[in-house]
Formats: C-alpha cells, structure tokens, sequence
C-alpha cells in the first residue's frame, strides 16, 4: 500500500506511532473512481436481485471468516479495546446479511387508479452512483451499513474513509471485490478513495453530473457544508450527523440496570459515538446513589492499550479529539462541577492519547459541557426534581439524534419517548443500534434513516407509471 507518489501514514492511537502507509489517490483517483462507477452501473443495476443478494450473503460470511484479522485492523488504527473491534465486525456484516434479504424485496405497487379508465404503477429504481462517506469511530460498520443497502438497491459506490482509519474499509472493499469478480459482475461496482485532500476529493465528486447520491456520517459541521454543496446539483442526500445524548433517569427506576445501561450507553467505543449519551438527568430522590454508583463502576474500568488483555476502555483517537475532551470537562468544573472520578490523564502511560473515564455531577445548566458533543468517556449529571418537565430540558439542544430513558411505570415511559425530540428512543436499555431498524435524527443530527426496509428505499427514487388499462 505503499507509493512512490502521494501517500499518508495510519497511526496507532495507543503509540502516537505510524504503523502503515496508504496511497492518497487525490482528484484524480477519485474522477477515476466516478468513472468506473458509472460504467459499471447499467450492469449492476439490472443484475437480478436474488444475484446482487447472494453477493452479500457470501460477503457476510467473508467477513465473519476474516473477523480477528479486521478486529485486530480496528484497534491499531482506531483505538477502541479488541472485544468491541470484534463486535463491531459483527455488527458491520450484520448490514451485508439483512440487505442481502431485503435485495429481493424492493417492492413497488400497481392499483386502480381512484377516477378510473387505468392503473397507477409506483417503481423503486436504484438512484445511482452514490458516493459515501464514512467516519473513523465505526470504520467497518459505517462502511457496511452504506454499502450494504446501495448494493442490494442497484447503485454503484464511490466509498471514502476517514483518513484516519483507512486500513479497514480497504481491507472490506477487496474483500468485497473478490465476491464481485467471482459472481462475474463487471469491475467498477464498489470503489475506494483513500485520501487526506477531503474537501478536494469530494468536490470533483459532488461536482460530477454522474453522482446521484450523497451518504454522510459525521459532525453536523461538515454536514452542513456537504448539504451545501450537494444543493448545487440537487443530490439526494442521507445525512447521519452529530449527537449529544440526553440519559433520563426517573425515581422509580431499577438503578443497578440504569447503570448497567448507562456504562453501554456512555462508554462504546470509548465514548466516542454519536449515540454516546453525554447529559445525565437523574430524578433528585435517586441522584446521589446513581451517580455514586455510576462513578464506581466507571473507575474500576481499565485503562489500555485496545489488544492488551483486559482493557476496557483504550485511547481516544487522537490529540485533538482528547483536548476537546479536556476542555469541556475543565469547561464543566469552571462552571461549578464536581469530579467523581476520573478528569485527567491517565499517569500510567507516557505515550498515546488516553483520557481516563470520567463522572461530573452538579453541572451547571449552561456550561458548554452540556451544550457540546464531547465524544470521549466523559458522563455529566444533573438532576431533577418530581413533576419537573425533564423533557423540554433534554430536548434543550441543536440535535437529536437518540435519547435513552429508565422508568419502571411503562405508561410515564412511552408518554416521554414520543415528547422527547429524537430520532430514536431506548427505554430501559443502553443499546439502541440494529440492522434492523431504521437509524437516524432528527433537527441538526441529519436527514433520512439507515438501516431497516428504510435504509433500502434511501438508495431508490420512486417513479410513477400512469397506464391507459381501458382495453
């Protein structure tokens, strides 16, 4: 992977060292990839659906058969422990196995039309080239949960990794590509940019009449400035953006699951997901417990290396992303927090961009803790008293993407997950992801859904045929 022209170098968060050296292909290589894509695309669009299914069934398999190696590729360039590098290999040909089912169930419609005199036949044709890009705490599952629905629609891809975390995508795009070739499917169906020029690179390609389709997961700075440039052209866009998570606990609340739920919700990935819930609000009768329980399970966790044994929770993916980390927290405790547990470097380790996880309670309403996504192991408590309107204080911020809430009275449950201003709700547990079910936000944190029948229809454009059926 090595070149003699441009190149960058892949580091490893837990040594601050580079391991690995990537071809950056620049504007070049991404018109070329464009080029490709759209070559290959009348092919693969009309390629029966139950071929394009079997290709990710047999791509599914692939990667569970490479599972520890990816593992092992996440961690060096990610950062995250190898139990959850091996989840997320999971979990990202998870994406391959339910969109290689859901490829044989594009479904249209054809009805009478309401005045009579013919039929109205509704298609869901693939939209076409589409270009995604994806982010570097998911480098696996991000890339599969786009690949996955754009393939089993008919659409070619043109896929961009983070250039922090390039290593994986390109190990799953030659795996990809070996499935491609041996199901006789021309060349040109799945294409990988590699580059650190991303504002050059997504240029040439939002600006290519060719692209239809513009896939984003990352901060809804950058997304904002994609959405502009994709308006340029009218792209159909699906926009996953930014989170900062509201974590309600309610009084009657089983605290020891609340915890439980809020250590998976707060700490995938070391903190540093967008589903990562950042603003804790405890009911005053049981805040003091959960948060005293809540800072004991967190300083027990151990602090590593991601493929050292027993580590729990690894670096933060690089200097930048710890100083942010930093700042906010000192933000919180200028503005009157207290620290449990945590709130500094860890000493143990001269090298690598570790931060130990973190508990902040009596945090002041308007400190830029709460207010800012801090994607790092960091909980902020506040709490709330009984027949306060906890919901309208969550829903207090620019995004909403998912909320997570624990209450044992069902009936209080429900009522509260349909106000709270959120794409998606987890009542009573600390994961909400699946392959499943539709991922998305709402207000600042994006637009359109991921995953589910929902994530097919996104790679589709629906065309109406008015037919004349009077013979």
């Amino acid at each position: 992977m090595t070149s003699a022209n441009t190149a960058f170098e892949v580091f490893d968060p837990s040594t601050e060292e580079p391991f690995a050296t990537v071809d950056d292909v620049g504007v070049a290589g991404a018109s070329a990839a464009v080029e490709a894509a759209s070559a290959a695309f009348p092919e693969w669009a009309a390629t029966p659906p139950r071929t394009r299914s079997d290709v990710l069934r047999r791509a599914h398999e692939a990667m569970l058969a490479r599972a520890e190696e990816l593992a092992e590729t996440i961690v060096r360039e990610n950062g995250k422990p190898l139990a959850e590098a091996r989840g997320e290999v999971t979990y990202a040909a998870e994406f391959f196995r339910w969109f290689s089912e859901e490829a044989v169930r594009l479904h249209g419609s054809v009805v009478d039309a309401p005045a009579g005199g013919g039929k109205q036949v509704v298609l869901n044709q693939p939209v076409g080239v589409s270009y995604l890009i994806t982010p570097w705490n998911f480098p696996a599952a991000m890339l599969t949960r786009k690949i996955g629905p754009a393939l089993a629609a008919g659409c070619t891809v043109v896929a961009k990794p983070a250039s922090l975390t390039p290593l994986t995508a390109i190990a799953i795009v030659d795996l990809l590509r070996e499935i491609l070739s041996e199901a006789g499917v021309p060349a040109g169906v799945v294409n990988l940019v590699a580059s650190r020029d991303s504002s050059g690179v997504t240029a040439a390609i939002l600006g290519d009449d060719r692209v239809r389709k513009l896939s984003f997961t990352g901060s809804t700075e950058v997304g904002r400035v994609l959405l502009a440039q994709a308006a340029e052209r009218v792209v159909n866009t699906s926009m996953e953006l930014g989170g900062n998570a509201p974590f309600l606990v309610f009084a009657d609340a089983d605290l020891d699951a609340a915890v439980e739920g809020a250590m998976l919700a707060k700490l995938r990935h070391n903190g540093e997901t967008c589903t990562a819930a950042n603003r804790f609000f405890v009911e005053a009768p049981v805040a003091g417990e959960f948060a005293r329980k809540l800072a004991a399970a967190m300083a027990d966790l151990t602090v590593g290396p991601g493929l050292e044994p027993g580590t729990q929770v690894g670096p933060l993916v690089d200097d930048a992303t710890r100083e942010k980390v930093e700042r906010l927290v000192q933000a919180g405790i200028d503005d009157g927090g207290r620290v449990l547990t945590g709130g500094r470097r860890p000493e143990a380790f001269r090298r690598g961009f570790y931060y130990e996880p973190t508990v902040v309670t009596e945090v002041s309403p308007d400190s830029a803790l709460l207010a800012e996504e801090v994607f790092g192991p960091v909980a902020s408590i506040t709490t709330f008293e009984p027949g306060e309107d906890v919901v309208a204080r969550a829903n207090d911020v620019e995004h909403g993407l998912v909320a997570y809430l624990y209450s044992r009275d069902v009936g209080r449950a429900m009522a509260t997950a349909e106000r709270l201003e959120a794409g998606m709700v987890a009542v009573n547990k600390g994961v909400v992801s699946d392959p499943a079910a539709p991922f998305g936000g709402v207000k600042q944190s994006g637009l359109g859904r991921e995953g589910g029948h929902e994530g097919l229809l996104a790679y589709t454009e629906t065309k109406y045929i008015a037919v004349d059926w009077t013979a």
